[in-house]
């Protein structure tokens, strides 16, 4: 979709380089990444919170794998990514297309690789304090530890990322003269007129897309621990076990020794 337009001498036409499902998932992101670090930082009862928006992280990272491989042009791997001519060009000067230039596309999947591993070994992390994370039950206290202490350690980096990526949105907004927040909240960006407009998704992709990321989810929140325990026993049934060990517990009346001829039946403990 395009719509041509008179940029000074030049002829542009504005193009939907973003599709929905991709700025939907980047102000999720943004929204999810900003309640973590603030829940973090506050600790105590926000650790819940906090716990819960790096759940959220999950599904989105997934959200976004499956979106990499399904969606439209502009958001696949296959297109963004570059390779050592696209980036030498780019430092050039000389790169030209539509979407993520080289550098985006490259810190994109650092941000997303980074994100990854910190949601990640927080999956697996327990301060003993105010926080277990929801699988950190499935692994040896070793490996906790260990996950725990990268946990902490990733963050500076994730910070580092983050610094360099609003400074990015701001450079090219003061010098380029690009603005790239607005082509993120309405999808449309201006461009030259001999660049097309990105092919869309395929039908079925963001319901394929969505199932992955709420699957993955669901997997972080550690709810189907509970499918692999058996139902705690009923009142009733815990009433008449304990009643049943009881009378086996009693010893045999005087009446029954008499009758058997034995002595008095110890205790059954």
């Amino acid at each position: 979709m395009s719509r041509s337009t008179l940029s000074g001498d030049a002829l542009t036409h504005r193009v939907r380089v973003w599709d929905a499902p991709l700025r939907a998932f980047h102000w999720l992101l943004l929204a999810a990444v900003a309640a973590a670090i603030a829940t973090g930082l506050l600790g105590g009862e926000w650790m819940v919170w906090h716990g819960r928006a790096g759940i959220a992280i999950v599904g989105l990272i997934a959200f976004r794998l499956a979106w990499g491989l399904l969606g439209s042009e502009t958001a696949r791997f296959a297109q963004f990514l570059p390779g050592p001519g696209a980036l030498l060009a780019h430092l050039r000067g000389r790169w030209q297309g539509i979407g993520h230039n080289p550098l985006g596309a490259l810190s994109v999947v650092a941000l997303l690789g980074l994100l990854a591993a910190q949601v990640g070994t927080g999956l697996f992390s327990n301060d003993d304090i105010a926080f277990a994370g929801p699988l950190s039950a499935r692994v040896d206290e070793e490996l906790v530890q260990s996950l725990t202490g990268w946990h902490h350690r990733l963050v500076n980096g994730l910070y580092a990322l983050i610094a360099l990526h609003v400074g990015a949105i701001g450079f090219y907004a003061a010098v380029k003269r690009v603005r790239l927040v607005p082509a993120m909240v309405t999808g449309w960006q201006e461009v030259p007129r001999s660049q097309l407009g990105p092919r869309p998704a395929h039908a079925g992709a963001f319901a394929v897309a969505l199932c992955l990321g709420l699957l993955a989810a669901y997997a972080a929140s550690g709810e189907w621990q509970t499918l692999w325990q058996g139902p705690a026993p009923s009142t009733s049934n815990a009433t008449s076990t304990s009643d049943a060990s009881s009378q086996a517990a009693q010893p045999a009346s005087d009446g029954a020794s008499a009758a058997s001829g034995t002595a008095t039946a110890a205790p059954a403990w």
